[in-house]
């Protein structure tokens, strides 16, 4: 798997892994799939509201990558199942380290799972948001 090839920018391990990994959505979708989601529904609501055709484009792309793998579990229309790869699991260290990283130098963060102390990890907030979109629809 370590065959040698031409880089885009140079053979600097980080900026090729930013090449694949360096937007703003990827990561987030990586995530989603570690805590359990593996369908493009469930993909589009997360709580960052990724717009559907980036969401689109990123699993195409973490697909090349081989991050992660798609299978159809619907004829018609075709819809897809993703899982991460081995590839792509190990990037829950990553992801940890950024956990880390951001609670302990940016204040009021937690991770996506646990709640802030003394809060209810934005639950309200998300109820509201839905109570809204029902209203509206």
């Amino acid at each position: 798997m370590n065959t040698a090839k031409t880089f885009a920018r140079s053979p600097c391990a980080v900026a090729n892994s930013l090449d694949i990994l360096g937007d703003k959505w990827s990561l987030l979708v990586v995530r989603d799939m570690l805590h359990g989601k593996r369908t493009y529904g469930e993909l589009a609501l997360s709580p960052e509201r990724i717009p559907t055709n980036i969401l689109a484009e990123r699993l195409k792309r973490l697909e090349s990558a081989g991050i992660i793998a798609s299978t159809p579990y619907q004829d018609r229309p075709v819809r897809y199942a993703y899982t991460l790869t081995a590839k792509g699991s190990a990037l829950g260290e990553v992801l940890l380290a950024f956990v880390r990283w951001g609670k302990q130098h940016i204040p009021g963060t937690v991770a996506l799972n646990q709640a802030p102390a003394g809060g209810d990890g934005g639950a309200s907030a998300t109820k509201s948001r839905r109570r809204r979109t029902k209203r509206a629809g």
